[in-house]
């Protein structure tokens, strides 16, 4: 234990005198925290810039425009000519737009079928784009559905029988875990965990790859009585300790002043999120210890870190991958912490649930055993490149 205590002082004495640590890990996630948590305060982007070109411009058109305009998330933007409302969608400025063709109202009272056409941009906000497209098909539906009621009241046909019609089936949706429709409630504490998991894999790979860099391997190794596992233990307990304190505060700043919903125990969380620390720390040990070179170990730890945010399941479920990549996500520990938050905060299970994926969790600790005598012979034999 006094081995260790002392390989832990020379860690915060190196700590001290280079401030990329600190930055690289606590500077990091405060303006990540402070952008995810006000950028998506609303829940759900707010006016969103919808075009609408209307070539008819009848009394029907100019309904649905100021239905459209009223929706909470649209905000219409009128364009003379449908070449201006393509250019203001390529350059990003409006995130889709709507084309109400000549003769609308003139086809829809004859039972015609006019075509509107509609253009949305999913290339860079796909949030956008996606809910323009959403507000847009409603009023479509919606406007298709008033027409169609005219038309049956003109014929004499009674409201109770009309609505039948219009609308036979009648959809109750109660959403579990989320009553809001909030998107914050499921991207932003996934997001944020994703971003420390991204700090944990460089700030550790970092510090383990920059003992070979700068020669330090050897005076490491010695102040740790010549033991791999105690100069680990002792180097990586300060950023243990420090990336638990940030994932913590980032539970508790969600589940508490910002009101986040919790129908479990947040105190299985504290533990989960203490051995999501250790999984990651233990993978970017690995990495080092495969590539026993600074650049190549913060290179293949950042690759592998940002491929965790498209694995994990919370922006696109893992089943709706290819079947050749879902394998994949198997290997990326914030899938399986992943699985964990969503049983104990969406849906209130207990330990009995879930207690595999944090079995899963624990076993990426085992992988530096792997490839123990690859790194300590690096540290010993210092024979590796240092650039």
């Amino acid at each position: 234990m006094k081995t260790i205590l002392q390989v832990i002082q020379r860690e915060l004495r190196i700590i001290a005198r280079r401030p990329i640590y600190l930055l690289g890990s606590a500077g990091v996630m405060a303006v990540c925290v402070l952008f995810f948590t006000t950028f998506m305060a609303e829940g759900l982007p707010q006016k969103l810039r919808i075009g609408l070109v209307d070539l008819d411009n009848s009394s029907t058109s100019r309904n649905f425009r100021q239905q459209l305009d009223a929706t909470q998330m649209g905000r219409v933007v009128e364009f003379e000519s449908i070449a201006h409302a393509r250019r203001e969608l390529e350059t990003g400025k409006i995130s889709g737009y709507v084309v109400i063709p000549e003769h609308f109202d003139r086809e829809v009272q004859a039972f015609h079928c006019p075509k509107v056409q509609v253009q949305v941009n999913l290339l860079y906000p796909v949030i956008g784009g996606a809910l323009a497209y959403k507000d847009i098909l409603y009023m479509v539906n919606l406007t298709n559905g008033a027409v169609q009621r005219q038309v049956l009241r003109a014929k004499g046909v009674p409201e109770w029988e009309i609505m039948g019609r219009l609308q036979p089936v009648a959809l109750d949706a109660h959403c579990i875990g989320n009553p809001y429709t909030n998107y914050s409630y499921y991207l932003v504490n996934m997001i944020l965990m994703g971003i420390l998991a991204m700090c944990i894999t460089l700030v550790v790979a970092y510090s383990v790859g920059s003992e070979l860099k700068y020669g330090t391997s050897k005076h490491l190794i010695s102040v740790a009585d010549d033991s791999l596992f105690t100069a680990l233990v002792g180097k990586l307990a300060p950023y243990t300790l420090l990336f638990w304190v940030l994932g913590i505060s980032i539970q508790l700043l969600l589940f508490g002043p910002l009101h986040y919903p919790n129908a479990g125990s947040i105190g299985w969380l504290l533990l989960t999120t203490l051995i999501f620390v250790l999984a990651y720390e233990s993978v970017a040990v690995f990495i080092v210890s495969l590539l026993p070179t600074l650049r190549l170990g913060v290179c293949v730890s950042a690759l592998y870190s940002v491929l965790g945010f498209s694995f994990a399941g919370f922006t696109l479920p893992v089943e709706a991958l290819p079947s050749a990549l879902q394998g994949l996500s198997v290997i990326f520990p914030l899938r399986f912490y992943y699985k964990i938050y969503s049983q104990v905060v969406y849906f209130g299970c207990g330990f009995g649930s879930w207690w595999p994926y944090l079995l899963a969790l624990t076993a990426f600790m085992a992988l530096p055993y792997i490839t123990w005598g690859r790194l300590y012979k690096a540290y010993r034999d210092q024979n590796y490149p240092r650039n």
